[in-house]
């Protein structure tokens, strides 16, 4: 994990904006009329366009965001007549934006808990081609995590293990954060179909993002967590996420794996799946009928019959996932972006 330096990142960045690098930055809003004027009005001046999608409010959000873009001419607002979630709206964002001619294009939620002062850690490797997707990981600062609520830490720890797996993004530690920068390139080339509507919008992305081959960077930032309430139900959570998450992971195998590219882990997986459970299968009947018919002991010979299967399919499933951990995406889609009267672009 690399740490590095805002302030000299956010210099960069203003060099580049200057020479004519354009940063939009999506901003789902969806009943944070408390929150929404302080996000707005702490976002830096190298940002080029702000998009404020109002997700059907049921307070003043919608009336707010319009008075905001009185005020500044960089803000841009989408009005959606119906609550169709934080995915649909960050994907209308992120078509607005590419509208717009973004080169880069940063999610930002409207309760106010993502500190710009990260923004420039998460444009600067997209822009010099060193990652197609950044985001930011809450779990690389260990102090940061005592602002978490310990019921809400407990809960991501064990959901962003299930994530890595689904999207097959091992390296990354903090899967579920929604601070999140693209390359306009990526957005354009992202699978809708299989970009979920609401709270599983980040895991879902991962998942879209593996298919694709991008590359995903890590940035380490502080949690901050305020008087906003968030909207994820854990019980909601609990029911829905482990099914989307392995139907996510299927998707991922299929697309990835086996019809683009037929890889070595899709075979030893496949195959350490049917011996594991063939032998698991075996063993169970042959445990009724000797250890509940016959009551009697099962013969040697009988019980490796149904071990041997269930070892090696286990070692075969552990190779399989090893090789899944080792091909996660290392080459970026996407060139760097050349910015023309950029001295130090040039040098690069």
């Amino acid at each position: 994990m690399v740490f590095s330096n805002p302030v000299l990142a956010e210099r960069q960045v203003c060099r580049w904006v200057d020479a004519g690098l354009h940063v939009a930055v999506v901003v789902p809003c969806y009943n944070v009329q408390a929150h929404i004027s302080g996000v707005v009005e702490s976002m830096p001046g190298y940002i080029h366009s702000i998009i404020l999608v109002n997700d059907a409010s049921r307070d003043a959000t919608g009336l707010q965001i319009e008075n905001l873009k009185s005020r500044d001419d960089r803000i841009h607002t989408l009005h959606l007549k119906v609550n169709r979630g934080v995915g649909n709206a960050v994907m209308a964002g992120f078509s607005r934006a590419l509208e717009l001619g973004a080169d880069v294009v940063v999610k930002m939620d409207g309760d106010g808990q993502m500190d710009p002062q990260y923004l420039p850690l998460l444009i600067k490797p997209l822009v010099l081609g060193e990652a197609d997707y950044a985001k930011g990981n809450r779990f690389a600062v260990t102090g940061s995590l005592s602002q978490m609520p310990t019921l809400r830490r407990m809960g991501n720890a064990g959901l962003s293990f299930l994530t890595r797996a689904a999207s097959g993004y091992w390296n990354i530690l903090d899967p579920n954060n929604g601070y999140v920068a693209a390359r306009s390139e990526i957005v354009k080339i992202l699978p809708s179909e299989i970009i979920h509507s609401r709270f599983f919008f980040e895991s879902s992305m991962l998942i879209a993002l593996n298919i694709l081959g991008a590359v995903v960077l890590d940035i380490p930032m502080n949690a901050r967590y305020g008087t906003e309430k968030s909207n994820l139900q854990i019980r909601r959570v609990a029911l829905e996420f482990p099914f989307l998450l392995a139907w996510g992971f299927l998707r991922r195998i299929w697309s990835r794996k086996i019809l683009y590219n037929l890889t070595m882990e899709a075979i030893l997986g496949t195959c350490g799946l049917v011996l594991a459970l063939v032998g698991f299968a075996f063993g169970a009947v042959e445990f009724v009928n000797y250890a509940l018919i016959k009551n009697t002991a099962a013969p040697a010979g009988t019980v490796m019959t149904a071990a041997l299967p269930v070892l090696l399919g286990f070692q075969m499933l552990m190779n399989a996932i090893l090789l899944d951990i080792q091909s996660v995406p290392s080459t970026p889609l996407c060139e760097r972006i050349y910015v023309p009267g950029n001295r130090a672009d040039k040098r690069m």
